[in-house]
C-alpha cells in the first residue's frame, strides 16, 4: 500500500484538490439558496423549487465530494513522509476539517427544515453562516501551504 500511495502521490493530492473544490463550492453555494429560500411564502412554487435545488446540491454535489475529500485526504495522510504528525498546522488543519464536516452537517439539517416548511431562521442568520466556510477555508489553506507552525 505504501509503494502505491507513494508512486500515485501527485494524483491521489490532485483528486483530494479537485474534491475539496467541489465540497466547497456547494458549501458557499448552500447557505445562499437558504437566505433566498427564506424571502419565498411557504408553499409556493419558487418556494418548491429551491427545495429541489437545495436537495440536489446537498445529494449530488455536496454529499460526494465531502467524501470523495476525506477518501484521497485520508490517503495523504498515509502516504509515508508527507505528514509530519509533530507539527502543529496538521492538528488545526484536522480541528478546522472536524468544524467544517459539523458546518456540512448544520446544512443537511437546515435543509430538512426547509423541506418541511418548518425553518425557523432568518436571512440574516444565513448570510452570518455563509461567512462560515470562507473563514474555515483561509485557516486551513494557511495551514496546508505557509505551515506556520
Amino acid at each position: 500500500m505504501e509503494d502505491f500511495l507513494i508512486n500515485h502521490y501527485q494524483w491521489i493530492k490532485a483528486f483530494h484538490i479537485m474534491s475539496v473544490i467541489a465540497w466547497m463550492a456547494g458549501m458557499f453555494y448552500l447557505p445562499r439558496l437558504y437566505i433566498y429560500h427564506c424571502e419565498a411564502e411557504i408553499g409556493s412554487v419558487q418556494s418548491e423549487t429551491f427545495k429541489i435545488m437545495e436537495r440536489r446540491l446537498l445529494r449530488a454535489i455536496i454529499n460526494p465530494a465531502m467524501i470523495s475529500s476525506f477518501v484521497f485526504g485520508i490517503f495523504l495522510l498515509m502516504t509515508p513522509g508527507i505528514v509530519d504528525w509533530s507539527a502543529g498546522w496538521i492538528w488545526v488543519k484536522l480541528g478546522m476539517l472536524f468544524l467544517m464536516t459539523g458546518f456540512h452537517g448544520s446544512l443537511s439539517r437546515w435543509r430538512k427544515d426547509f423541506d418541511a416548511d418548518q425553518n425557523k431562521r432568518s436571512a440574516k442568520f444565513y448570510r452570518y453562516a455563509n461567512e462560515f466556510p470562507t473563514i474555515l477555508m483561509i485557516i486551513i489553506v494557511i495551514m496546508v501551504v505557509v505551515k506556520p507552525f
